[in-house]
């Protein structure tokens, strides 16, 4: 696969992130490790002008961002996921990446990260992911969405009262979060309810991870 960017891979990295997504048992073989890469170069490209992401360091960026977000890929439900408030295509494009069996949307209100989303997907060649610039509590798309995940975006309750519309029958919202949050779980509206809180450990972050899961009844 040929990139556009190319990024000055470290000794040692490439061992790293493949160490990782063994740990967490994530098989993607040489070519999705490449892309891997590759979209770790287009965010240093991107970064110099734009700002999108406070890590500039790849070795960093293997763990804080790549490893942390394919954490989730296990706990996600059905073929129509979205990644809400993307900001620089995290969680969306590492699951994208991950798994090429699920469609994964990225939405975000703000028009310079969607377009190096755009780029990325075009350049990454992801035929399973699309991109919206739009905001959460407006938009009305045509089909709802099975799994809606965020990552930094929102507390429990703002991400489950701006979501919830673009939420399937049975679907499932994915909250990324640091330390176990508890006052945020008391504070979702009633009609939401947290069924697990999931400790993940992702491979060389020294810190707290937690995943929490909230249904519909």
């Amino acid at each position: 696969m040929t990139s556009s960017v190319a990024l000055q891979v470290r000794p040692g990295l490439e061992d790293r992130l493949e160490s990782g997504l063994k740990e967490l048992g994530i098989p993607l073989g040489r070519e999705g490790l490449a892309r891997l890469i590759q979209y770790v170069a287009l965010l240093d490209k991107w970064n110099r002008v734009y700002n999108l992401t406070a890590i500039r360091d790849a070795e960093k960026a293997v763990s804080v961002h790549l490893l942390d977000c394919l954490a989730t890929a296990p706990y996600l439900r059905g073929n129509r996921v979205l990644d809400v408030g993307s900001g620089a295509g995290l969680p969306g494009i590492p699951i994208a990446l991950a798994r090429p069996d699920i469609q994964v949307t990225m939405l975000d209100s703000s028009h310079k990260k969607t377009a190096f989303l755009r780029q990325a997907v075009a350049e990454l060649q992801l035929r399973n992911a699309a991109i919206v610039c739009e905001r959460a509590e407006s938009w009305r798309p045509s089909e709802e969405f099975d799994c809606i995940i965020s990552r930094a975006f929102a507390e429990l309750s703002e991400f489950a009262r701006l979501t919830g519309h673009l939420l399937a029958p049975g679907g499932l919202l994915v909250a990324m979060k640091g330390v176990y949050p508890f006052e945020e779980i008391e504070k979702l509206p009633r009609e939401f309810r947290a069924t697990q809180v999931r400790r993940l450990f992702v491979p060389g972050l020294g810190a707290e991870r937690h995943l929490v899961l909230i249904e519909r009844p």
